[in-house]
């Protein structure tokens, strides 16, 4: 995160106790490479690194700390690293790949997917990670979660895809997850805020650990997703004027218009959107934005179409469809409430991902992706 220009922001750090060898003369030799070394304090390492920056490489060694390769290709310099670790997952990659002549605006960034292993935000990794971008997943589903990365990883690119283990719901889980994510990309340019849960029912019904469980993931977790990624982003800026962060919570537009029988959730977005704009006022001086994102129904997804506890059997469990005897009248149902005709698509939620990044003037925005079912007013 030191060197914090988009050109150099996919690297990775090797701690002191991971390389073969402490001296540098002995990495570079490893290496092949000639490598810059500094000493001191931290903020000293960094003034000297900012003053320097025409000077350096692709290998930067921080005396009593470690070594910090950048690359523009993160295939190349993971497998370079490997050379000088004691153990390496970059030699277990695909070899590396030339970077692309014709560069797509999101190629290199580093952006982290809290909920990335299954639903919308596997949908979400995919298309960053076929824009270039290296993408974190973060999740508590480790085994899907690695399936997604290792599937990521074997297309012949230059970006990456990593698997960190995460909930959102712990604050001291999110700053380790983002510790992880700065060790492997050296940065982080984007934090998608996706992981959500839901628990339908009246207000006789829902029992209050229900209620607490919701409002703990989709409200306090946001919180503990901001908190745990801001000190990272202020300090990348602080380091390059023409950087910016972005946080985008994905939120619902069960967030802009309430939702019958489904309080708890739609409180928690009704919340989320306050603490965008809250957040927004906040880190925008520190070139950080702050947006929501609100789609409509994901009806492919697993968060309606699970047979068990999907929304499509919660619902009609619940009776919020009056009349509908089945999961299909639960589902003609929903569809015919949307003006365009079908539900929200990954896709349509991925272009309004990219709209915010690519911008530099909106921040504290709750964007409806709805299909025309809500409009702002």
């Amino acid at each position: 995160m030191i060197m914090s220009e988009h050109s150099l922001k996919s690297g990775s750090f090797v701690r002191l106790d991971q390389l073969h060898e402490s001296d540098p003369e002995k990495i570079t030799i490893r290496l092949g490479r000639t490598i810059s070394v500094f000493r001191g304090e931290a903020e000293k390492v960094l003034q000297q690194i900012k003053s320097s920056k025409a000077d350096i490489g692709e290998y930067i060694f921080i005396e009593d700390i470690g070594l910090l390769g950048l690359s523009s290709n993160k295939s190349k310099v993971e497998q370079k690293l490997a050379t000088v670790r004691q153990e390496s997952r970059g030699a277990d990659l695909p070899e590396p790949v030339a970077s692309p002549q014709f560069k797509k605006p999101l190629y290199n960034r580093v952006v982290a997917i809290t909920g990335g292993a299954m639903g919308f935000g596997e949908g979400i990794a995919r298309q960053l990670f076929r824009e270039g971008a290296n993408v974190v997943i973060m999740d508590i589903n480790e085994k899907e979660g690695a399936r997604l990365a290792g599937e990521l990883n074997e297309h012949r690119s230059p970006n990456r895809a990593m698997f960190v283990k995460a909930d959102v719901s712990s604050l001291e889980s999110m700053q380790n997850a983002v510790f992880e994510c700065i060790l492997e990309f050296s940065g982080l340019d984007v934090l998608i805020s996706n992981a959500g849960v839901l628990k339908a029912g009246s207000i006789e019904e829902l029992e209050e650990k229900d209620f607490d469980f919701v409002t703990q993931v989709n409200y306090k977790g946001y919180y503990n997703c901001v908190k745990a990624v801001v000190p990272v982003m202020k300090l990348q800026n602080r380091y390059s004027a023409s950087n910016f962060g972005d946080i985008i919570q994905i939120n619902s537009k069960s967030g802009l218009v309430g939702s019958k029988k489904n309080f708890a959730y739609a409180g928690s977005k009704f919340a989320g959107i306050g603490l965008s704009q809250s957040f927004a006022l906040e880190l925008i001086e520190d070139r950080i934005k702050v947006n929501a994102i609100c789609p409509g129904n994901f009806f492919e997804g697993p968060l309606w179409s699970d047979p068990e506890n999907g929304l499509f059997v919660q619902y009609l469990k619940a009776g919020k469809v009056p009349g509908a005897k089945t999961i299909k009248d639960v589902k003609r149902h929903y569809e015919s409430m949307v003006p365009a005709g079908r539900g929200c698509r990954v896709e349509d939620v991925v272009k309004a991902i990219k709209y915010v990044i690519d911008q530099e003037y909106e921040t504290g925005q709750a964007i409806p992706v709805t299909g025309g079912q809500v409009m702002l007013s």
